[in-house]
């Protein structure tokens, strides 16, 4: 496939399983911070489901690439950005609103410094390049701040890739390629298990707390490898041409393999730093692959409910950790007297929410957005893209 800029640009099939698949990991994420009782064998996963913030990059950059490999050379920075822009800013910008109470709690918790430092910088979304002030304001938040720096990069490196002779490689090249990017990045997480720069007490787990630590969980630089992996991963997907069967075998390995990884490997001591540093991206990119195109395995993940909460899910993961506080904060399930169906009715009431944001909110001050800043052709393209590249 060449990099053309075609004037109209090809419109890709949409990716219902990878949407599906997206609410699974969202909602695995929302458990993994606040975990019911009573669950038994999902507790190896759940437990572990930090790793799935990583598998969100790996999406993103195959999504990203899947839709704009025909107009690599034509890829206007500004058409991009304003897209991207509408997509993911009002909706942040709403979770820190909602979040406002917590600004206080970071008031008593944190030096001035620091403070100040996370005003400035959380509502710019560039919080997460100081590792002390990721998670300021909204815990989950840091991850825009990757997202934002991964999207100010994409343009440029998409063209410099549909430039070179790899854009044209085969695919067991570009998967030798993605598999040379993915030990890349474990490179620094390597290095900080060998020299433990934090003197942290053995085993590192989520609960330990260092700087270097820190940059490695919530720096944007970590899921560079990871981001690129995704989009090397697109070329793949266009490169091989696979069919229903092979796609089919790919996810049932994929799943098959990260069940044991979770029941067996981690609880034998693969290091949680290896594990944060997405360890497990191969596997996530075979499932990827896999749901790229029909099977009987893409068909379960298609399942319209799923699809439906996974247009939902950006909102889910912005809003679920400061409200899910809040509301216990608050102590609203007492007072509403639904507390012997805790958490699971606050667990609705995040879906709930999320879904009311993403359609009273998020879409209409999206089309604003492209409508007020784009071209009129331009707006209607982005606004109504087969599949909407975002991390969640």
């Amino acid at each position: 496939m060449s990099a053309v800029s075609p004037s109209s640009p090809v419109r890709r099939p949409p990716l219902p399983a990878l949407t599906g698949l997206r609410t699974l990991l969202a909602l695995n994420i929302v458990l993994f911070h606040f975990t019911p009782q009573h669950l038994h064998y999902l507790y190896p996963v759940i437990d572990n489901a930090y790793v799935f913030v990583g598998f969100f990059f790996l999406i993103s950059g195959f999504v990203l690439t899947y839709n704009y490999a025909d107009r690599a050379l034509g890829l206007r920075n500004y058409n991009f950005y304003i897209a991207r822009f509408a997509r993911i800013y009002p909706t942040y910008l709403l979770t820190l609103l909602i979040s406002l109470p917590m600004v206080g709690e970071e008031w008593h918790a944190r030096s001035r410094a620091e403070f100040w430092q996370g005003m400035l910088l959380t509502p710019i979304s560039m919080q997460g390049w100081i590792p002390s002030i990721a998670t300021f304001w909204n815990t989950v938040g840091w991850t825009v701040s990757a997202e934002v720096a991964l999207y100010l990069a994409f343009p440029f490196m998409l063209r410099a890739a549909a430039r070179s002779r790899m854009w044209n490689w085969s695919a067991p090249r570009l998967i030798l390629l993605g598999l040379t990017v993915w030990l890349v990045g474990l490179i620094p997480h390597s290095l900080y298990i060998v020299f433990n720069p934090d003197h942290l007490p053995l085993p590192i787990n989520r609960f330990s707390y260092g700087i270097y630590l820190r940059a490695l969980k919530f720096g944007p630089m970590s899921y560079l490898c990871i981001f690129l992996a995704g989009g090397i991963l697109a070329r793949v997907h266009f490169r091989l041409k696979l069919g229903s069967m092979q796609r089919l075998v790919l996810c049932v390995v994929a799943l098959v393999s990260l069940g044991l990884f979770f029941q067996k490997a981690i609880p034998a001591g693969v290091p949680y730093v290896l594990i944060h540093g997405c360890i497990l991206l191969p596997l996530f990119s075979m499932l990827t692959l896999g749901l790229a195109g029909p099977n009987p395995v893409a068909a379960v993940f298609s399942w319209k409910p799923l699809v439906k909460l996974g247009e939902a899910t950006f909102a889910l993961y912005l809003l679920h950790f400061n409200v899910f506080v809040m509301i216990h904060a608050y102590h609203l399930p007492e007072r509403l007297h639904v507390a012997q169906w805790d958490p699971w009715i606050s667990y609705v009431f995040l879906l709930v929410l999320a879904y009311a944001v993403m359609n009273l909110f998020e879409k209409p001050m999206r089309q604003l957005i492209l409508g007020r800043m784009l071209p009129r052709p331009q707006a209607a393209m982005a606004s109504a893209k087969a599949v909407e590249p975002q991390l969640v």
